[in-house]
């Protein structure tokens, strides 16, 4: 019985910290809606407020972190649900472009800046490595809350993105070896060339196979049955994508890109799985905020740097990211240089595994978790400015999904 009562006391807490974090980030969000800004900001914010900074209501916990994987997982799963595979594909090569020079970029600022800053050459690269990420979350989120995932500038955002996750987790793997003194190249290469197989063989073949699937699947006697091949693929492709070495939320992605022909004009589909991100998302976003302890700042020189290195997170992907939309319109390269500045929960990631590691300064640390957290507030209200000419953005040539689109983000937004 003492352990039974033991186990509900902390199951209560648990849940109390939930409910802790749903309230905050729905009233946070509230707030910045009505201030004209995008919900996931105050989300964030929330975080900072009840986490370690500030009231220390909630402290972060492996439950914490899990629901808030979750909260990403299905954000991905919902975006690829409203991201044909033929529109990414006519931007494959501009994605591919971007994210190449989003990724050289950032990388060189990143070593050279920690190197005049007095960081090791180890801990330079983990800086590097830690500007190269971005979390397409963050844009998602925003872009999808105003309805506009069927821009072309929305679509090459979420390609170069998740080509960019594939080479951000290859250098962390090549910079991790590094540190230890040794550098697997073979066991690299059979990482990344797994990753790529398993991301365009979901991407290419994924879709046709679910296209044949969806009239058996529509004969099922299931309660919802789509929505249980949804659920199914999108777990199921999340975790085949951590074992062939990329993200979960690629995996996430590709299972909503995969079921996104086959499940067009099923409203219930969009509108049950909205239902389940509206719950889980803001877990995600207020677990971002959690991580900043502003306790850390107290040494002026850290507060300096963290400043610094935030400012070049900033240009370096406007800047690289923009020039790699060469050809577009000035206004268009903005839009995608913007798009991949946040760096959310995979700059974290990066930093913490540097730390974990014991090869980064915590001072080094502090900053790269004050960068991430920042560029994910700073990019949202600029992209809801740059994107905001495109509110009535017509999709054309027969796709006429805007409403659908619109409908389901802003249960989410």
């Amino acid at each position: 019985m003492p352990v039974l009562f033991a186990a509900s006391v902390e199951n209560a807490a648990i849940l109390l910290d939930l409910f802790i974090m749903l309230v905050a980030a729905k009233l946070m969000g509230e707030v910045f809606e009505r201030l004209r800004q995008p919900a996931v900001v105050g989300e964030i914010l929330a975080g900072v407020i009840i986490g370690p900074s500030l009231l220390r209501w909630v402290e972060p916990s492996n439950s914490i972190n899990v629901l808030a994987e979750f909260g990403v997982i299905f954000l991905l799963f919902t975006v690829g649900l409203e991201t044909k595979p033929n529109a990414i594909f006519k931007v494959g090569l501009h994605s591919i472009v971007v994210a190449m020079a989003g990724v050289i970029l950032p990388f060189v600022a990143g070593y050279f800046i920690a190197i005049a800053w007095g960081g090791s050459f180890v801990e330079s690269i983990f800086i590097g490595a830690a500007l190269v990420a971005t979390s397409v979350g963050i844009t998602a989120r925003v872009l999808g809350s105003m309805g506009l995932l069927d821009l072309q500038t929305s679509r090459i955002i979420l390609g170069a993105a998740v080509i960019d996750d594939i080479l951000g987790l290859i250098i962390l793997s090549m910079v991790s070896s590094v540190s230890q003194g040794e550098v697997n190249l073979s066991g690299l290469l059979k990482t990344a060339t797994a990753a790529i197989l398993f991301t365009a063989f979901i991407a290419l073949v994924g879709s046709r196979t679910m296209n044949r699937l969806s009239p058996m699947v529509g004969r099922l006697h299931l309660g919802k049955p789509f929505f249980t091949l949804g659920l199914i693929l999108c777990i199921g492709l999340s975790a085949a994508s951590i074992y062939v070495g990329v993200a979960a939320i690629i995996g996430s992605f590709l299972a909503g890109m995969a079921l996104a022909e086959a499940t067009e004009g099923n409203n219930e589909m969009h509108q049950l799985t909205a239902g389940v991100t509206e719950f889980l998302v803001p877990f995600f976003f207020v677990n971002i905020g959690m991580q900043l302890t502003l306790t850390v700042f107290q040494d002026p020189s850290i507060i300096a740097f963290a400043i610094l290195l935030t400012l070049i997170a900033v240009v370096t992907k406007f800047i690289g990211c923009g020039l790699g939309a060469a050809g577009m319109t000035s206004r268009e390269m903005a839009q995608i240089g913007i798009g991949m500045v946040p760096r959310g929960e995979v700059g974290i990631v990066v930093a913490q595994v540097g730390l974990g590691l014991g090869v980064i300064a915590p001072s080094f640390f502090a900053a790269v978790l004050f960068m991430a957290v920042a560029t994910t507030l700073i990019a949202p209200p600029f992209i809801k400015i740059l994107f905001a000419g495109d509110k009535n953005y017509d999709p054309g040539q027969g796709d006429n999904n805007e409403t659908d689109v619109s409908d389901t983000f802003s249960r989410i937004g």
